[in-house]
Order: C-alpha cells, then structure tokens, then sequence
C-alpha cells in the first residue's frame, strides 16, 4: 500500500510514517534472500559493511531540517533524507545537502532563490527530449543542466490500458528495464560516475520525479548502507510530495474520460512498493548482486563507488 496524504498528511511529518510502513516490511523472504546471497551489496575496497542486510531500519526523525518545500516543485527533496539524514546499517548517517532530487524544474521566482541558496551547481536531466520540449527546466542561477536521456527514446509515451493492473504491471517492467535495457544502464552509469566527480551540490531529475530520479536515489541510498525499509519509504513519498498534483491529474483525467478510464490510468500517477521492488528482483536475477549491477550493468568503478559512499555517508 503506498503511503498517501491520507496516512501521512504533510510532507514536514512524512517520517512519522514509519510505524505505518513498518507492517509492510514485516516479512519480505524474497528480498531477505537476496540480501543473504548478496551478503553484501558493496564489497569494494572500503566498504566491507553489509548493505540492506535486514527488513528492518532505524528510527528516523520527523524534521525536515533545512530542506525549503517548494510550492513549484513539489518532489524536491533531499537524497540524504531529513533532519540528521537517514541511518545506516552500520550505525552512521547520510550526509545532508549533496545530492537533491526532483520532479521538473517549473521554478517560481521565490523557489528558484530557495534553490540558489542550497548552492545547486549541477543540474542532471533525465527526461526524453520529447518531455523537455513539451516543458523545459527553469535553471537556479549560476547552475549547469545536462540532459540524459535514461530511456533512450525520442518521448515517453505510455501505451493503453484495459486495467489498473495492466498499468501497474507496466511500471513494474520500466523498474526491471533500468536494470537491463542498454540505453538506460548507460545512462544511469554515466550519472553515477558524473555526480561522483562532480564539484558542489547536484540535483537530478525527472518528469515527476518519483519513477527514474527515483531509482537512482535508491541506488544512492543503497551505496551509503541505508536499510532496504527506509530506501522503499523513502521512494513512497512520492505520493506524499506529489498528493495535490495526483488529485488534480486524477480529476483531469476523471473530466477527459470519465471514472473508469481515470481508475485505470492511477497507478500511473504515483509510486507503489511494487515498482521498486520489481527492480531490485532484477538485479538479483539479472546479476545476483548489487555489486555488480553497479560495476558490470552500469560499468561504474570500485573507486567511484568508494567515493559516492564518502560522499553520501558521514
């Protein structure tokens, strides 16, 4: 069940969720089983600690901490979390204010000077050209965009439905797509790699923020040992961030095509456990390990791997 306005009314005490969510995560044998195979997703050099070893995370604060809610972007938010930053398995903490994630970057005049402040240098665009022509990003000043097109195609164009489940089992086959499709492993390598070596804050996004900026916070918060509870509620606050833009999209769509036809498109407009989990069933069928996921799928080095994790991770 995704988390939603209704079980978590505001973004500012999203992490009280985590009584919520926890029953969720009770009893997960096939991604307990991955993670005992796994042993550990990151056995570089340096990182020797087991990475998502259990089901169960830390406590994690209520606090938003310094992160700016911004009105014209609503899936702004921090890779590292809220407050201290989120835990890790070996009892340490992501570090705050490196890496953000986004929807598109539609700024105001006000959230672009909120933006500025956090001192966002880099800017990773991650939609088709189609998308970026249809709504173009409004920059922080003094930022540098780069665009990567993760699915390879010249527009993402979402094929019809019969039914909800159609529509769910379609977002569960992009997830395993970014595990195995060509375009998309260059893609999110070549950001990885980039965001290790780059200078300052960076910022990377999607059209909404929630489907492929959220997999690559996931891979993120998977290199700096965050428990696997904590990196899927993370992911589901999308629904959190996104709740007003999903009831007017809901309502758009109810006026175009009527009910039905709106209650089928819904998976659509939001993230479900089964989304990210069907990525992460990929990985192990794909390549056993996150390990090589990282280094083999998406030929990102042991070295960067080592300095994203210096870099997430306090």
């Amino acid at each position: 069940m995704p988390v939603t306005a209704k079980t978590c009314p505001a973004p500012s005490r999203h992490l009280a969720c985590t009584s919520v969510l926890a029953s969720q995560f009770a009893a997960c044998p096939s991604r307990r089983t991955f993670l005992k195979r796994s042993a550990s997703v990151l056995l570089v050099s340096g990182v020797s600690s087991p990475l998502l070893t259990a089901c169960g995370g830390g406590n994690l604060d209520s606090e938003q901490g310094e992160t700016p809610r911004l009105a014209s972007v609503e899936n702004f938010r921090d890779v590292g979390g809220a407050a201290a930053g989120y835990p890790t398995v070996d009892g340490k903490q992501m570090r705050r204010g490196v890496f953000f994630r986004a929807n598109v970057l539609t700024l105001s005049v006000a959230d672009q000077t909120a933006m500025e402040k956090l001192g966002v240098a880099s800017v990773y665009d991650l939609r088709t050209p189609g998308e970026i022509a249809r709504t173009g990003d409004i920059l922080p000043r003094g930022a540098v965009s780069q665009t990567l097109n993760v699915l390879g195609v010249r527009d993402f164009v979402a094929p019809a439905f019969d039914s909800a489940a159609a529509a769910a089992a379609f977002m569960e086959s992009q997830a395993r797509d970014y595990v195995t499709g060509s375009a998309q492993r260059a893609s999110f390598g070549a950001l990885l790699r980039q965001i290790a070596d780059g200078a300052g804050v960076q910022l990377f996004h999607s059209s909404a923020g929630k489907d492929r900026a959220g997999w690559i916070a996931a891979l993120l918060q998977s290199i700096a040992n965050v428990p696997l509870d904590v990196i899927m509620q993370d992911y589901l606050l999308s629904n959190v961030y996104l709740a007003q833009a999903i009831r007017s999209q809901k309502a758009t769509l109810r006026a175009q095509d009527g009910d039905a036809l709106a209650a089928i498109q819904e998976p659509m407009l939001g993230v479900q456990e089964g989304f990210l989990q069907a990525g992460f069933d990929q990985v192990q069928a794909s390549y056993g390990t996150m390990t090589r996921y990282l280094t083999q799928g998406l030929g990102v080095s042991e070295s960067t791997i080592d300095s994203l994790r210096s870099q997430l991770v306090i």
